[in-house]
């Protein structure tokens, strides 16, 4: 009954969606809307684009305009308005209660719910019943669109003070989308479907996520992706309406702060959970779903910054308005990855053709309308230009440049194998030499102007505010780059780090320009701490990969009892091996003892498990982290006679990288507390 409950309620949230996302686009719809479209149509087919378009446009512009008339006899535009709003609640409503069935029947273990049947057993730890939900194709798609119901919901929340029909248009695309999703859901990937005969019990979950991460890095990776819809509807709305200025970029530029924050913590703690549990050895392999989580960072990386400058100068809003469009629909781009199966990862969750399909036309949908519409209307969001090259625009407009350049250097090295393969059938991989070529280099001019740029002012400055920073950055640069390529044997590695450290000077620097040299500390706004732990975040995130990238080391071997391997002046000695058992596996453990120079480190505990359910044999590794060396050691087969194959890794500074990332995150939020960004009566 639980489950048939919850079917009804995603159907109730389809038809809530559709009217939420088709009511408002009628009832506001005005003379001048439809005249400027006309007009952009006209001219289009003109020029000779859009020829077949302009002529469906126009047929269906003639039962739009008398849908229109007749509605608006009878409903104003505050009612619209009203109810698109309420709409919008309803449905979070609506997809809250059915997601909460679908968890009861994965608490209660009932198998007579196929998803439940095949991702969950009765042994399985509570927490792994919970997280188990969303484990898997059905249920994590399903919290996708839950998600994107909350943020639809919060629209009118946080916005109450919006032009009315801008909030309702674009909590209208917002219930579009989720229609979308809601239809991918019912007609795909219905997770409340049942089985017959039930089975006496589940398959349970699969072994790799058997972990606390699955509790935590989807739904913190699914907030980021999804809080983009917020800056791609606003984006939408805005290009309908023909107007972007300031206003409407300071209440959007919290989203975009709060969607960014997510995503970075999400993908951190992914990357440290592949870290330990996948046993890579490494914290980035550019796996393809690695790198579609990459591209919304990158792209949203740069429309945070544009839109600063849309907020603070008026400017950049045709570009702001692009990347509120791109960064959501390379979200998108990664779920049809996931969703799909046309390329390899161990991330994907399905292979069923009929999905991506699905996924596919949404995307061409949702997206292609929304580049369609502004290239139509682009023009006419035009701001005021002036400022030179060198002041903080130009910095900043440099550094989009290149995030823009960085993502489409990941996006053509992930799809280029697929777009081969689909053309001549040859099959290639494009891995970690392709990304070491493209994207470190301009990664490294990033660095650059990261740290260059907040120290210019607004529209016009001189380079001569720059030579603090070189009288600073330069001397340490080559004092770091000459000790690491005499003691290191690495110039490369070198230069890396002394990018991080005049990344750090110069965001030290710009922090003791703006507190007065440190005097005015109290009275700083939120936006300026968070603007200096993010700099520094990166700094340290900087200085832990190219670390980990050049000095990194490891080695593999067969050992018996008693007998050690030697990696980079460290001891590993496998001391015990033994059989044993717990709730829903068995494994074999193992005691490895690191010592230095004679001195003991950690006693690190491995195993190899086995899940009898899953028929599945998992290691797990012993790791010891600190701030500077990690070392991990992981036990896989063997016997007592020829004994067991241990690998052995020493990790330099590893830990910098995931604590970069979140002093990233952490900068977002604290931003965000910002009073400056707080939208009210007032500053409407």
């Amino acid at each position: 009954m639980i489950a048939e409950l919850g079917h009804y309620l995603l159907i109730l949230a389809l038809f809530t969606a559709l009217a939420q996302g088709l009511f408002p686009a009628i009832a506001i719809a005005t003379d001048k809307d439809v005249q400027s479209f006309s007009e952009a149509m006209k001219n289009a087919r003109l020029r000779g684009v859009y020829k077949y378009g302009a002529l469906i446009f126009i047929a269906l512009q003639v039962g739009f305009r008398f849908i229109q008339k007749s509605m608006q006899r009878y409903v104003s535009n505050a009612q619209a308005v009203s109810f698109v709003e309420r709409a919008a609640k309803l449905q979070f409503c609506l997809l809250a209660l059915s997601f909460a069935a679908l968890t009861a029947t994965f608490i209660a273990s009932d198998f007579s719910v196929k998803l439940a049947a095949s991702h969950s057993h009765s042994m399985k730890p509570f927490l792994y019943k919970i997280s188990g939900v969303w484990g898997n194709h059905e249920g994590s798609i399903l919290l996708w669109t839950l998600m994107l119901s909350l943020y639809g919901a919060l629209i009118p929340v946080f916005g109450k003070h919006l032009p009315p029909t801008l909030k309702a248009r674009a909590i209208g695309i917002q219930g579009l989308l989720a229609f979308g999703f809601l239809a991918f859901i019912l007609f795909t990937s219905n997770p409340f479907e049942r089985l017959n005969p039930v089975p006496s019990d589940g398959l349970g979950l699969n072994p790799l996520l058997q972990d606390p991460g699955l509790a935590i890095h989807p739904p913190m990776l699914y907030m980021g992706y999804v809080g983009f819809s917020v800056a791609f509807s606003f984006s939408i709305a805005a290009l309908i309406e023909g107007k972007v200025d300031a206003i409407w970029a300071q209440w959007l530029r919290p989203w975009v702060l709060a969607a960014w924050s997510f995503l970075t913590l999400g993908i951190m703690l992914g990357s440290l959970w592949a870290y330990y549990e996948l046993g890579w050895g490494g914290w980035w392999m550019w796996d393809p779903v690695e790198n579609v989580s990459f591209m919304p960072w990158l792209a949203g990386t740069a429309l945070l910054h544009s839109i600063m400058v849309l907020g603070t100068r008026h400017k950049l809003a045709n570009w702001t308005v692009l990347l509120g469009i791109c960064a959501f629909s390379l979200s998108l781009i990664g779920t049809f990855v996931v969703r799909s199966g046309v390329l390899v990862s161990v991330h994907s969750f399905a292979t069923d053709p009929a999905r991506g399909v699905f996924i596919l036309i949404l995307l061409m949908i949702s997206t292609g309308s929304a580049l369609t519409l502004y290239a139509l209307r682009a023009k006419t969001l035009k701001g005021p230009g002036g400022f030179e090259p060198v002041s903080r625009e130009g910095g900043l407009i440099l550094n989009n440049l290149l995030l823009a350049t960085a993502c489409a250097t990941v996006f053509i090295g992930t799809f280029y194998p697929l777009f081969m393969d689909a053309m001549t059938g040859d099959k290639i991989s494009v891995g970690k030499p392709y990304f070491d070529l493209t994207f470190a280099p301009i990664m490294s001019l990033l660095l650059i102007f990261m740290a260059a740029a907040p120290l210019l002012k607004w529209k016009k400055d001189s380079l001569q505010k720059l030579k603090t920073l070189a009288l600073f950055a330069l001397p340490l640069g080559g004092i770091i780059t000459a000790a690491a390529a005499i003691f290191g044997k690495s110039v490369l590695g070198g230069i890396g780090l002394a990018l991080a450290a005049y990344l750090a000077i110069g965001t030290l620097i710009a922090f003791a320009r703006k507190t007065q040299n440190f005097k005015n500390l109290r009275s700083q706004p939120a936006g300026t701490y968070g603007f200096v732990l993010a700099h520094l975040g990166v700094a340290i995130f900087t200085a832990g990969a190219v670390i980990m990238s050049v000095w990194a080391d490891d080695d593999i071997g067969r050992l018996k009892i008693g007998e050690k391997l030697q990696v980079s002046g460290y001891d590993y000695t496998l001391v015990d091996v033994a059989p044993g058992a717990r709730e829903n596996y068995q494994f074999l453990g193992a005691k490895v003892d690191v010592s230095k120079n004679g001195r003991a480190i950690k006693t690190l505990s491995t195993e190899q498990r086995f899940y009898p359910v899953r028929n599945m044999v998992t290691s797990e590794a012993g790791f010891h982290f600190t701030m500077g060396p990690t070392v991990f050691a992981a036990i896989s087969e063997g016997n007592v006679q020829d004994g067991w194959i241990v690998r052995a890794n020493y990790h330099p500074y590893v830990t910098w990288i995931w604590l970069g990332a979140l002093l990233m995150s952490l900068a977002g939020f604290i931003s965000l507390f910002d009073r400056r960004l707080r939208y009210t009566k007032e500053t409407a």
